[in-house]
C-alpha cells in the first residue's frame, strides 16, 4: 500500500486512500501528494461552475464518451478489499504532456442495501462536475467495496490540476459522505494504463477487449 508523505487535512480521520494490491509504484520525486485542504466554500464554487460550462461545451463537441474498455474490472487493494469497475469515462483530446493517476475514496452516508445501485445509475448525472476541470483525461468508477468505501480513478494532466479538482470536489462530496471519509492520492509521471498493467505484473493490462466507446448525449 503506498501512503503519500505531504501534509495531510486534519478533519478526516482514518487511514489515507488504499491503492490497489500490487500498485509498487516508482514515482519520479519518490512521493504522491495526499490528502491536502480543500479549497474554500467560494474558490471550490467558482471552480465547479466554470467546469460545468466546460461540460457543456465538450458535450455539445462529442468530445465525452463512455467506454466499456474496463467495465466488469475488479481491483483489490492493498488492505484486502476489491470493487468492480462499473462505468468508464473519457474526455477526447490529445496527448497527455504530464500525465497523473489520482485516487479518490469516500464513504456515502445512510447508504446501504438497494441504495448503492440507485447511487451508481443516478452518479452518471455528476459527470457536470469533473469533466469539465482542466487536465481531465479518463475516470474509472468504482462501486462500493467490502466497507462501504466508493473509489474514483482517474488519469489527469498535470498533478496540480488533479490536486485542484481533487480539493474542490472534497467540498461536494462532504455535503453526502461519512465525515472524515474522504481521501485522495495523486501519483504524478504515471499513465492510467501503467498503473492498472502493474497491478497484472504485466507489460500491459490484461484481458482488454477492443475500445468501444460511445458519446454521452449533450
Amino acid at each position: 500500500m503506498i501512503t503519500g508523505n505531504g501534509p495531510r487535512q486534519s478533519e478526516p480521520e482514518g487511514a489515507a486512500v488504499s491503492l490497489p494490491e500490487g500498485a509498487a509504484v516508482s514515482l519520479p520525486d519518490g512521493r504522491g501528494l495526499s490528502d491536502q485542504p480543500p479549497l474554500r466554500y467560494d474558490a471550490a464554487l467558482w471552480a465547479l461552475a466554470g467546469c460545468v460550462v466546460s461540460t457543456a461545451r465538450l458535450l455539445w463537441r462529442r468530445q465525452v464518451h463512455l467506454s466499456t474498455e474496463q467495465v466488469g474490472r475488479r481491483l483489490r487493494f492493498a488492505d484486502g478489499t476489491s470493487a468492480r469497475v462499473y462505468r468508464e469515462t473519457v474526455a477526447g483530446h490529445g496527448a497527455t504532456a504530464d500525465p497523473c493517476v489520482l485516487v479518490v475514496e469516500f464513504r456515502l452516508r445512510a447508504v446501504r442495501g438497494w441504495a448503492h445501485a440507485a447511487f451508481r445509475w443516478e452518479s452518471l448525472l455528476n459527470t457536470p462536475l469533473f469533466v469539465g476541470f482542466p487536465g481531465f483525461v479518463s475516470k474509472l468508477w468504482l462501486a462500493n467495496d467490502e466497507r462501504g468505501r466508493y473509489r474514483g480513478v482517474y488519469e489527469w494532466d498535470g498533478p496540480q490540476r488533479a490536486d485542484h479538482y481533487a480539493r474542490a470536489l472534497w467540498r461536494v462530496l462532504a455535503l453526502v459522505s461519512v465525515h472524515g471519509s474522504i481521501h485522495y492520492m495523486i501519483l504524478p509521471g504515471l499513465r492510467r494504463a501503467e498503473f492498472l498493467a502493474q497491478l497484472d505484473g504485466m507489460g500491459q493490462p490484461s484481458g482488454l477487449a477492443p475500445r468501444q466507446r460511445r458519446p454521452v448525449a449533450p
